[in-house]
C-alpha cells in the first residue's frame, strides 16, 4: 500500500510540473538597459543536461528579460568543455539532472555532471568566466551537488521549507533576511530591492569568503526525505537559521553566484487554471530587478 501511495504522489507530482508552461507574455520595462539590443555578451543556458528549464521553455521570461538588456542569450547544447564554453561571458545552469533522474524522484541521485565537466567548468571560471548555478529542492540539488562542491559551496538534497504558513518565502531588507549588498542595490536607486519570493526550494551552505543574498530564518526547516514530497515522522528535518538560498563570491578570476530556488526566476503558468508563478506574480514583483543586478554582477559592471 505504501508503495501505492508514494506512487500516486510522485505521478500528481509529476502531473503538476509537467502543466508548468512559460507565461511568454512577460517583458518587464528596462528604462535604462545595459547594451544595445542583441549587443550584449553572451549569457549561455544549459540545455544539456536535462535541464527543467531552457532558454524557450520554462526560462523563456528569464531570457525575455536579459534579452531586454541587451544580452545574447544562447543555448548551450552538449557536455561543457571549456574551449566551447569559451565564447560566452556567464553561463546559466538550471535544474540539470542526470538521465537515471528525469523521472525517478527518489534516492539516490546521480551527479547530472561528470567529473571531467566539473573541472572544465571550475577552470573556466578561474580563468574568467562568470557561473550562475541554479538548483531547486530535491532532485534537482542532489544533481548539482557535486558541481557546486568545486566551488566550495554545499547543496542539500531536500526541501526548505516554512513551518508557519504555506506558499512563497519572503525575503527583506526589512526582515534582514534579503541582506544588502552590492547585488541588492544594483548600479543606482531604482534598481535597489527590497523585498524577493522563492517557492519552495533547497538550503544552502556556503563557504567563508562567500557572501549571503538570501537568509533563511528560524521559521524555515530542511526535510530531507527518500523520495521527492513524500515527508513522514522519519524524514529528516532541522532548523534552517542562518543558511541561505542565495549567495555570491569571486572566485579566481571570475564569479559565481548560486541559488538554491529556480521558479523565482521563472515566469510560468501553472495548473488547468493557468496560476502564475514566478515573476510575474504580485508577490515576487522586484524578483526581475533581482535577476538583472545579479547578471550585472556576473559581468562585472560592478563590485
Amino acid at each position: 500500500m505504501k508503495k501505492i501511495i508514494i506512487g500516486i504522489l510522485i505521478a500528481s507530482q509529476g502531473l503538476m510540473y509537467s502543466q508548468q508552461i512559460a507565461d511568454d507574455s512577460y517583458k518587464p520595462t528596462i528604462p535604462n538597459p545595459e547594451y544595445q539590443s542583441g549587443k550584449g555578451p553572451v549569457v549561455f543556458i544549459d540545455e544539456g543536461h536535462h535541464n527543467f528549464h531552457t532558454k524557450n521553455g520554462r526560462y523563456k521570461g528569464f531570457s525575455n528579460v536579459l534579452e531586454s538588456d541587451g544580452y545574447t542569450v544562447k543555448e548551450y547544447k552538449g557536455l561543457f568543455e571549456k574551449e566551447k564554453l569559451t565564447p560566452g561571458k556567464i553561463l546559466v545552469i538550471s535544474n540539470a539532472l542526470h538521465k537515471t533522474n528525469i523521472e525517478n524522484w527518489y534516492v539516490p541521485v546521480s551527479s547530472a555532471f561528470t567529473k571531467s565537466e566539473i573541472e572544465e567548468v571550475k577552470q573556466w571560471v578561474q580563468e574568467g568566466g562568470s557561473l550562475f548555478l541554479i538548483a531547486d529542492h530535491m532532485p534537482m540539488a542532489g544533481a548539482a551537488e557535486e558541481l557546486a562542491a568545486a566551488f566550495n559551496f554545499k547543496f542539500t538534497n531536500g526541501f526548505a521549507m516554512d513551518t508557519l504558513v504555506k506558499g512563497p518565502a519572503y525575503f527583506s531588507l526589512k526582515t534582514g533576511t534579503l541582506i544588502e549588498s552590492p547585488i541588492t542595490k544594483g548600479r543606482n536607486k531604482n534598481e535597489s530591492v527590497s523585498k524577493v519570493a522563492t517557492f519552495t526550494g533547497q538550503a544552502i551552505k556556503i563557504p567563508a569568503k562567500a557572501k549571503p543574498i538570501l537568509v533563511f530564518d528560524q521559521r524555515y526547516v530542511n526535510r530531507l526525505p527518500d523520495t521527492a514530497w513524500v515527508f513522514d515522522k522519519k524524514t529528516t528535518t532541522y532548523n534552517l537559521k542562518g543558511w541561505s538560498q542565495g549567495a555570491y563570491t569571486k572566485f579566481g578570476k571570475g564569479r559565481i553566484v548560486v541559488s538554491g530556488e529556480a521558479a523565482m526566476f521563472t515566469t510560468q503558468l501553472a495548473g488547468p487554471n493557468k496560476r502564475k508563478v514566478g515573476m510575474n506574480t504580485d508577490e515576487a514583483k522586484e524578483n526581475y530587478k533581482l535577476l538583472l543586478n545579479i547578471i550585472h554582477w556576473l559581468d562585472k559592471k560592478f563590485d
